[in-house]
C-alpha cells in the first residue's frame, strides 16, 4: 500500500472512505495523473497545466463552460474526483468561487495531499452526498451547476430524478447553466429518461456525445447542457464537431425525437442506472 505524502504525488493504491482508489502517473506528461476507482478512470489532472483536459467528454464539458458569459463564475460541482473541472474553471476564469460536494472524505483528503487541491484558489469542498449537499446551498446562488457524480462507472439514480433537478434549478440563477455527465450504452434508455426529466425542468437543453455513443452503439459518456435561457447552440455544434471525436450536438426537435416519449424519472421509482460492459476498462 502506497503511503501518502504532502509533497510530490506517489502512484499506488489508497484506501478511501468508500473503498480503494488508484493513482497512476501519465508517462507522457510529467504533471499528468489518473485517478481510478474499481479500475474505472474517474479523473485526469495535469498539475502543471489545469487547462489540459485528457478525456474527450471533459473537453465537451469545457466547451460549454467556455461559451458562458465572460468573467468569474459562481460554480457548484456535485461529484469531486480529482476536481478536473474546478481546476479548469479556476485557471480560465480567475476570481471564480466554487463549491465541490463530495461524499468520500478519504478521497477528498487524498486529493488534497497528493494532487495539490489546496492550491486551487477560492475552492471549498463540502463532504456530503449530492442531495444533502445541494439542499444546503442558497437559492439563486450559482451561475454553473456541474453534476458529475459516479459510483465507479454508475451514476446514482437519486441524482437523476425530477425532484433533485428541481432543487438544482432552485440553486441556479435564472441565467445559470446545468452541466451533466452521464453514461449509457446500447439503446440509451436511461439517457432518454434522464433527458425527459431535464426537459421537464429546463426549457433549453442540448446533448453532446461521440457519434457512436449518441447512436447507442457503444457504452460511453454523454454531456447534457440545460438552462432557462437560450444556449449558444451554433457555437456548441461547431465546437463539438471540431474536437477529436467530432462529437454531435443534438437539440430542439431532434432532441425531443431522441427522447421519443420516455418518461421522466421520479423519486421512489425503481430505475436501474446502466452498468458498463466488464471489458470496457481493461488495461
Amino acid at each position: 500500500m502506497a503511503r501518502r505524502t504532502s509533497h510530490e504525488p506517489m502512484p499506488g493504491r489508497y484506501t478511501v472512505t468508500f473503498g480503494e482508489v488508484e493513482l497512476l502517473q501519465d508517462l507522457d506528461r510529467p504533471g499528468g495523473w489518473i485517478l481510478l476507482s474499481g479500475g474505472v478512470p474517474q479523473s485526469y489532472v495535469d498539475l502543471d497545466d489545469p487547462e489540459y483536459l485528457d478525456f474527450e467528454y471533459v473537453r465537451l464539458m469545457a466547451d460549454v463552460i467556455d461559451l458562458l458569459d465572460d468573467g468569474p463564475l459562481e460554480a457548484v460541482h456535485v461529484g469531486g474526483g480529482a476536481c478536473t473541472i474546478p481546476r479548469y474553471v479556476a485557471a480560465t476564469r480567475p476570481g471564480s468561487r466554487q463549491i465541490v460536494v463530495e461524499p468520500d472524505a478519504g478521497l477528498v483528503q487524498l486529493v488534497r495531499d497528493q494532487l495539490r487541491l489546496k492550491s486551487v484558489p477560492l475552492l471549498k469542498v463540502r463532504v456530503a452526498d449530492g442531495r444533502a449537499g445541494s439542499a444546503q446551498l442558497w437559492d439563486d446562488s450559482a451561475d454553473l451547476f456541474v453534476l458529475d457524480a459516479f459510483s465507479g462507472a454508475v451514476m446514482p439514480v437519486e441524482l437523476a430524478t425530477a425532484e433533485y433537478l428541481a432543487d438544482v434549478a432552485r440553486v441556479l440563477r435564472y441565467r445559470g447553466t446545468l452541466l451533466v455527465n452521464l453514461a449509457d450504452g446500447r439503446g440509451l434508455s436511461f439517457a432518454r429518461r434522464f433527458l425527459a426529466t431535464v426537459l421537464d425542468t429546463f426549457r433549453h437543453v442540448a446533448l453532446l456525445a461521440d457519434p457512436g455513443v449518441m447512436r447507442g452503439r457503444r457504452f460511453g459518456n454523454l454531456i447534457v447542457a440545460a438552462s432557462r435561457m437560450e444556449l449558444p447552440l451554433d457555437d456548441l455544434v461547431r465546437r463539438a464537431a471540431g474536437g477529436l471525436s467530432q462529437a454531435r450536438c443534438t437539440h430542439g426537435e431532434a432532441l425531443r425525437k431522441f427522447v421519443a416519449g420516455a418518461a421522466p424519472i421520479h423519486d421512489g421509482q425503481s430505475v436501474a442506472a446502466p452498468v458498463p460492459p466488464s471489458t470496457l476498462f481493461d488495461r
